[in-house]
């Protein structure tokens, strides 16, 4: 089983670098981008786009799932993930930071809002 696009959880966005992020809006897929879990209580069918084409704009697929026991792989994503989320609020204080010293040298004519 691949991870299910047509889910209405299902989600995916391609950065600038073309890298492809899948994964499921409620954090359910412990092996996304490569699978959801079977018989998942969430699926539900994405409705707003039944019977639709896909063009060439749709993501391309997914690499191979690396050859490791699942739960070796779901244990690697998250700690992947508690790396990232602990990073973010040092990231977001340096942005912040950096944003204030623009607006103290009047680099900025617009003020962001919080």
């Amino acid at each position: 089983m691949s991870m299910r696009e047509e889910c209405k959880h299902f989600q995916s966005r391609t950065y600038d670098s073309g890298e492809v992020a899948r994964y499921c809006a409620l954090d359910l897929a412990p092996e996304a981008p490569w699978k959801c879990p079977e018989n998942c209580p969430s699926y539900a069918p994405r409705l707003a786009d039944v019977g639709w084409v896909h063009g060439s704009l749709v993501d391309p697929p997914v690499e191979p799932m690396p050859d490791v026991p699942g739960d070796e792989a779901a244990a690697l994503l998250e700690q992947a993930e508690e790396i990232v989320n602990a990073a973010g609020p040092e990231i977001l204080s340096e942005v912040r930071a950096e944003d204030a010293k623009k607006d103290q040298r009047g680099h900025r004519w617009w003020k962001r809002k919080n």
